[in-house]
């Protein structure tokens, strides 16, 4: 699964915008925004600033881009025994998704109802 500072610098190459030209929209530091696309730095927790990252990307409210952007940026924060799990991780967009109101498909909702009673049977 991709990180949240790969998927930003995917987002802006795709879009041909540089890193000074991104930190320069978004009001964000080049060296530290550096570190978060190359996963040394986390992810910014801000919706505040999530919202303008988004909006530096040309990104549009609610589309599938945006809402990957704030998906990608709550995994990072997942506590660590979930976020080492693939199966978790994997299913983590749904949920999110699923969250934010949109309908899952009956085959993603079978899969993460099938993921919650997996993790309850491990307590």
């Amino acid at each position: 699964m991709k990180k949240f500072g790969e998927y930003i610098k995917e987002l802006r190459i795709k879009n041909q915008i540089t890193l000074r030209e991104f930190c320069k929209r978004s009001g964000l530091d080049p060296s530290n925004w550096s570190k978060v696309e190359r996963g040394i730095n986390a992810p910014p927790k801000s919706k505040e600033v999530l919202e303008t990252i988004a909006k530096a990307l040309n990104l549009t409210i609610n589309s599938s881009e945006y809402n990957q952007l704030f998906d990608y940026a709550m995994i990072d924060f997942i506590p660590t025994e979930l976020a080492e799990d693939s199966n978790v991780l994997e299913k983590l967009p749904l949920f999110f998704r699923t969250a934010r109101g949109e309908k899952p498909t009956e085959e993603e909702l079978k899969e993460l109802i099938k993921l919650i009673k997996q993790s309850d049977e491990r307590d």
